[in-house]
């Protein structure tokens, strides 16, 4: 299978201000969804995103996140390798699944597998 990069995720501490800087600067359209700021950058090219207030440590972070087909494979892989599960699996009400981990560098990157 093939590992692409399929969402971003910007977090902050004040999801509004945070709409608003890139709304006005980029142009993107940003709504609101239950759990976030959802953003659509008006393009074909690149990925979609969102923007999160998680009310907690970490406030400020950029991630992006690989799709696998195969979370619990990849989450072990990834300790075996060194790396550090910090989050999750997480099942999202849409069907779902994401996880964070650190590489060996300490670098925050999201897994996630597709709708089911």
């Amino acid at each position: 299978m093939k590992n692409p990069v399929v969402h971003f995720e910007i977090g902050c501490r004040d999801s509004e201000k945070t709409r608003k800087f890139y709304s006005k600067v980029f142009g993107w359209n940003i709504s609101k969804n239950a759990f976030s700021l959802d953003i659509d950058t008006n393009s074909e090219k690149g990925i979609q995103g969102h923007i999160t207030s998680l009310g907690h440590e970490p406030h400020n972070y950029i991630t992006f996140y690989i799709e696998v087909d195969d979370m619990d494979k990849y989450l072990e892989s990834i300790k075996e390798e060194g790396g550090e599960v910090v989050v999750g699996p997480v099942a999202l009400p849409t069907g779902e699944r994401f996880a964070w981990f650190k590489d060996m560098d300490g670098n925050i990157v999201g897994i996630a597998t597709p709708k089911v």
